[in-house]
């Protein structure tokens, strides 16, 4: 790992290697199973599909999706069977005009120098990869040759086209871009403009930007409806903290992402002792458009309760230096304790509320007796009472 040769700080994960790290000898036991990985890699297993045919319809997403290793030996078995079934035809086309065992001196064969399997195999493997012949070639004798000789071309023009395309969308694929797309280790809670606030901070490792990036946030727990329904993995989104007004983001330098725990928010009643015991997952996904390719990528990572920090924040990684502005990517996931209420934003919200309330009911009171001794009720007093 990058981490361990001192290229990538320890405090914040990339996005897909981030489960490389060599695992420890005793695994802690965790409370609840991850819907989405460390990297971004989703823990759902398809099971029961009965309707296997629908793959070999898109026939080219599936060459993609396959693991490198089987790709590569599909590649390869497909020349190969390409090669030697031709090889074959242009073998029995030798034999049906009587090529492997001619006589005469003026005699003129359909392909010349072909006196064996051996040798048709190796015309075949011309004909495929290159139209310069050396000894063996095609003559005007056969129709049935040259038939053969315009099918092989169209078949290996087939192949390479596919196969070729194929190992290029792998090489070239949008999830590459998002190695390079970092979030911290852990999220935290604490007040920001007097309110609670969960964050998160989001990174670029590379110059080149990620145009019309967006973030998102989602809460993945087991609800139940009203009506007894159990919902084992119910996703809530979290409206984001943007000026804006939208979840877009200009990703030069790393940013701290923030949602505001309000009355709207699922996280609105949970408290810190709430968040040990409750087994909740927030997901986080950052997709934009990749400025060299135009290709959209996607980056994911996942937040269970332990990994959530109660009462910090994160420290700034920016700095000017010399004109320009510096980031510091080794506190990146770095985080400083902060004054903050363990109690719920819920709570937290009645208990600012409360003196308000006092204040009223005091004005209140007086108005009302002010108005008693004038022997006269006012509306403030009648909406009181």
């Amino acid at each position: 790992m990058l981490s361990r040769k001192g290229l990538v700080p320890e405090d914040y994960l990339l996005t897909r290697l981030a489960e490389d790290v060599l695992a420890p000898r005793f695994k802690p036991v965790q409370r609840k199973a991850r819907f989405v990985a460390k990297n971004g890699s989703c823990n759902v297993a398809h099971t029961n599909i009965r309707e296997q045919g629908r793959f070999l319809q898109d026939v080219f997403t599936t060459l993609v999706d396959l693991k490198w290793l089987h790709t590569l030996v599909i590649f390869t078995m497909s020349f190969l069977c390409s090669w030697f079934l031709f090889g074959m035809v242009w073998w029995l086309v030798a034999f049906a005009h009587g090529d492997l065992d001619r006589r005469r001196d003026d005699f003129v064969p359909c392909v010349t120098d072909i006196h064996s399997f051996s040798s048709a195999f190796l015309f075949s493997i011309e004909v495929q990869v290159t139209i310069g012949f050396g000894a063996r070639m095609v003559t005007e004798e056969c129709l049935s040759a040259i038939v053969v000789l315009i099918l092989q071309n169209i078949v290996g023009l087939v192949i390479n086209a596919i196969m070729l395309g194929c190992i290029f969308m792998k090489t070239a694929q949008a999830n590459r871009r998002a190695e390079t797309l970092i979030f911290s280790k852990h999220a935290v809670i604490s007040p920001r403009n007097g309110k609670l606030c969960f964050m998160v901070r989001v990174g670029d490792l590379r110059k080149s930007m990620i145009i019309s990036a967006t973030v998102r946030m989602q809460v993945v727990k087991k609800t139940t409806t009203d009506e007894g329904e159990v919902v084992p993995l119910d996703q809530i989104d979290l409206q984001l903290d943007n000026p804006v007004g939208t979840n877009g983001i200009f990703l030069v330098s790393p940013l701290v992402i923030c949602h505001v725990i309000d009355r709207t928010s699922p996280l609105y009643e949970l408290s810190e002792q709430d968040l040990q015991s409750d087994s909740i997952e927030v997901i986080v996904v950052l997709e934009g458009v990749v400025e060299t390719t135009g290709i959209t990528t996607q980056a994911r990572t996942s937040y269970l309760s332990e990994e959530v920090l109660w009462g910090q924040r994160f420290v700034p990684t920016v700095s000017e230096e010399d004109g320009i502005y510096a980031v510091d990517y080794s506190k990146f996931g770095k985080t400083v304790k902060v004054a903050t209420p363990s109690c719920s934003a819920k709570r937290l919200e009645e208990c600012m509320l409360l003196p308000i309330l006092l204040e009223k009911l005091v004005h209140f009171t007086l108005a009302c007796s002010a108005t008693s001794k004038k022997k006269s009720i006012s509306p403030q007093c009648k909406l009181y009472k």
